[in-house]
């Protein structure tokens, strides 16, 4: 029989590197790769996992989240105990918000006393990758262990990023840095460290007793890599390592955090690469998402050459309902019902739903969030100077225009 686990997703973050595509939104609910939104990639993980019950932890801007979740993820029958709720911020213990990622589950600890599960596994709702959680689950069960981490290699000038593990030689952890200048690096690859992925999979009891201690310290985050984890290692609690086995069926592992404006548009450009790194068309591990009941893309005045009136699409992603009305666009994706008019050049760019590009307009390596009308004639992406003045551009030169700007 198979043993219960029940599974919380952390979909509160404020994504605040990732801003302004977070002025509205939490990070999880961003958009990606035209029709789906990041939080699906955990989401499909947890389905095709075998995992059927299933919180999501959201407070920070969270109605566009609530929304894709309740029309796109309410498919699991409540009448077997499946389910995939949204567990709000709500002040049920005290006068605070979600302080951390362990003071999260710390306020949500109730929810393990209406059916307890045999293990709780914690996932970040923030990540790109593919992973079978239960492949995880049966090695922390084989292991004994109290605690068991996700870990991905990585390269050590990258440790900066991330919270880095130090494993033995038998695959336990010894020590966790957030974010270290000099990180213990692998034995076996020393040009390689172990990053936590932000999963856990925790023994039950070990969960509510770690939880119950870390809450009541004046002086914690109330954080399971800078908190929880050195607790226990304290302790001297079995904390086991598990190195990530990818799904995406790929040479390399893919994993990504998409944490920046830079890191998200590389992360979207690569899907419309000849043989992307990312694998969106596996049938074995579809990806599920919500899709609105838009009509096919189509294009207008294919045929227009000698006058330059061309609708014109290059190796790009196109979603439902998008028009390109003798305009051009290449190497770009265009999410659900954008409109590209006559005239107009789109390159290597990103235009979220609803977005309609005027007549002679140009964009170039640039990010448009839903809603926004591109004037007749505007240039964007040419000239970085004059695209400070009046947009966010990123470190590598990205402009990104926020949701529902009005250009005059």
């Amino acid at each position: 029989m198979m043993r219960k686990v029940l599974t919380f997703i952390m979909a509160g973050g404020k994504g605040e590197r990732l801003y302004p595509l977070t002025k509205d939104r939490a990070k999880p609910a961003v958009p990606f790769g035209g029709i789906y939104r990041i939080i699906d990639f955990t989401l499909s993980n947890c389905i095709n996992s075998g995992l059927r019950k299933i919180y999501l932890l959201t407070q920070y801007k969270s109605a566009s989240l609530q929304r894709h979740i309740r029309l796109g993820w309410n498919i699991l029958p409540s009448e077997l105990a499946q389910f995939i709720e949204l567990l709000p911020a709500q002040q049920r213990i005290g006068e605070s918000w979600y302080l951390g990622t362990a003071d999260a589950i710390y306020q949500n600890l109730y929810t393990l006393e209406l059916d307890p599960p045999d293990e709780a596994l914690i996932l970040a709702g923030d990540h790109l990758y593919k992973m079978n959680y239960y492949s995880m689950i049966d090695f922390h069960r084989d292991q004994d262990a109290d605690l068991t981490v996700g870990v991905v290699e990585v390269d050590k000038e990258k440790a900066q990023y991330f919270g880095v593990v130090e494993v033995d030689d038998f695959g336990h952890v010894v020590g966790f840095k957030e974010k270290p200048k000099n990180p213990k690096t692998i034995t076996a690859h020393p040009q390689k460290v172990y990053a936590s992925m932000g999963i856990y999979v925790f023994k039950l009891a070990c969960l509510e007793q770690e939880l119950q201690e870390d809450a009541h310290k004046h002086n914690s985050t109330h954080d399971f890599g800078r908190d929880i984890i050195p607790q226990m290692l304290k302790k001297g609690l079995k904390i086991s390592a598990y190195n990530f086995i990818d799904e995406n069926k790929k040479e390399a592992k893919y994993w990504r955090d998409i944490g920046t404006i830079d890191a998200y548009y590389e992360a979207n450009m690569d899907l419309i690469q000849v043989d992307p790194t990312f694998n969106l068309y596996d049938k074995e591990w579809p990806i599920r998402t919500f899709q609105e009941q838009f009509p096919p893309a189509k294009t207008v005045f294919s045929g227009e050459e000698v006058t330059g009136r061309v609708g014109l699409i290059l190796d790009s992603i196109v979603s439902g309902g998008c028009i390109v009305s003798g305009g051009r666009v290449q190497r770009s994706i265009l999410s659900p019902n954008v409109r590209i008019n006559s005239y107009s050049q789109v390159y290597d760019s990103i235009l979220m739903e609803g977005v309609n590009v005027g007549r002679y307009a140009k964009i170039k390596r640039a990010i448009v969030d839903k809603d926004v009308t591109i004037p007749k004639g505007r240039v964007i992406g040419y000239d970085l100077e004059e695209d400070r003045k009046r947009f966010f551009v990123s470190d590598s030169g990205i402009v990104v225009v926020a949701k529902g700007t009005e250009i005059k």
